[in-house]
């Protein structure tokens, strides 16, 4: 089956101030269900590894940045927190668009996926966007 999901944000903040506000809650900023602290490491750089460090050599590896052009385009390539067989591309693309930078995040995956994950994939992307949004509003 394959998975294609498009979700747009806007949030006020500068291109560059958005940007490094996502390498931090995709790294180790992230959140896991239920808004649990689920901190990951992201090497943003290409070739870097995209992963959950457990400690003692344990972890989960989600994917390495297969491009990155700051402040404009985050893709990471790899299962993420899948563990079945399956294939995904994650693009972030920001751009400004008056006093706000536009977020738009793009999923496309490949593989035998279980009933019902398709949702809960999507509650996890809008989470980091919510988080993304509140972290600028709040500041005003």
């Amino acid at each position: 089956m394959m998975l294609d999901v498009s979700q747009e944000t806007r949030v006020r903040a500068s291109i560059e101030d958005t940007f490094e506000a996502l390498l931090e809650e995709l790294g180790p900023a992230n959140r896991g269900m239920a808004d649990a602290p689920m901190p990951m490491v992201l090497e943003a750089h290409p070739g870097g590894r995209w992963y959950r460090d457990l400690g003692h050599d344990n972890g989960h590896w989600w994917g390495q940045v297969q491009a990155i052009r700051r402040p404009n385009l985050l893709e990471i390539s790899g299962p993420l927190m899948m563990s079945f067989a399956v294939s995904n591309n994650l693009q972030y693309r920001l751009r400004v668009d008056g006093d706000e930078t536009v977020l738009t995040l793009k999923h496309t995956a490949l593989g035998l996926f279980p009933d019902g994950y398709r949702d809960a994939l999507m509650e996890g992307w809008a989470s980091i966007a919510l988080r993304l949004q509140a972290r600028f509003t709040t500041q005003h």
